[in-house]
């Protein structure tokens, strides 16, 4: 049966997560899982079993505050809590393995360690992941990145649903002001701007236009910047509530799998940002 998974560590950071995760069980009338991951701190070869049934003691009491927290924002949510023991990424994405969408907290800006669980589930997800950075206000805007590539018609599918849900306006971007973000790869577009502008902008309407026949009801732009996807993007996170872009990558380090403009991102971006894996909805 499908569910939200959110990931609770007791935390401020990971409560914020939970509210947010909250509201998307309800919104998709879909139960609600917390999960708690402990970890034995010492090597496997040092064998302390009252040690070890203390901290797993510790986990299940911060586990059931986390579940009487969700509980206590939705009474009426079907809410279940899971701990589990290992590795925090590996163990939410075996949690998540049937989930509709997992929700992890995060620290503010410029404070996300490579190596850190908000970076490496995002990075192994095979469906959505949020990272919440802000609450979710009752009004409030969706920017998602544009490129004509399938994973930004993911980006674009989770983006308009969430709107959608939400009653939230939506911006789709598109940073076109780079040798892999020319449509076609035709780099010819860059010594006549006009041209770039008709071309681009009309990858971005064929891109969005779909989305806005299937969700009709949502109040969506479009915004084509003649900078990176990066910058684009940044400079549209100042304005945004949640910040939808596609997983795309293929490098070695395993937070470029992200692709590096969703990598930075979710380092670095100040608002909560979603990351949406190229699937079949």
């Amino acid at each position: 049966m499908s569910h939200v998974v959110v990931g609770y560590d007791g935390t401020s950071e990971s409560e914020r997560a939970v509210r947010w995760a909250v509201g998307e069980a309800r919104l998709r009338r879909l139960p609600l899982t917390v999960c708690h991951v402990w970890r034995w701190p010492y090597p496997i070869s040092y064998i302390d079993y009252e040690g070890e049934a203390t901290i797993r003691r510790m986990g299940e009491h911060l586990l059931d505050h986390g579940v009487g927290l969700a509980r206590e924002l939705a009474p009426g949510l079907k809410v279940r809590g899971r701990l589990k023991d290992g590795s925090a990424a590996p163990a939410l994405l075996n949690e998540a393995a049937d989930a509709e969408v997992i929700v992890l907290g995060s620290h503010g800006p410029d404070q996300i360690p490579v190596g850190s669980t908000a970076l490496r589930v995002p990075a192994k997800a095979d469906r959505p992941v949020l990272v919440v950075r802000s609450p979710a206000p009752r009004d409030g805007l969706v920017v998602v990145g544009v490129d004509g590539s399938p994973g930004a018609d993911a980006a674009l599918a989770f983006a308009f649903e969430e709107a959608a849900l939400r009653g939230w306006r939506l911006r789709a971007v598109y940073g076109c002001w780079e040798p892999g973000a020319a449509p076609d790869g035709d780099l010819t577009l860059f010594g006549d701007e006009d041209r770039l502008r008709r071309v681009a902008g009309a990858v971005l309407e064929r891109a969005v236009a779909p989305w806005r026949v299937k969700y009709s009801q949502v109040e969506a732009a479009t915004s084509l910047v003649l900078k990176s996807p990066r910058q684009a993007l940044f400079a549209a996170s100042e304005d945004a509530t949640l910040m939808v872009v596609g997983a795309r990558g293929a490098g070695e380090v395993e937070s470029l799998h992200l692709g590096a403009t969703s990598d930075a991102l979710l380092k670095h971006a100040p608002c909560t940002v979603a990351v949406a894996p190229n699937r079949t909805w």
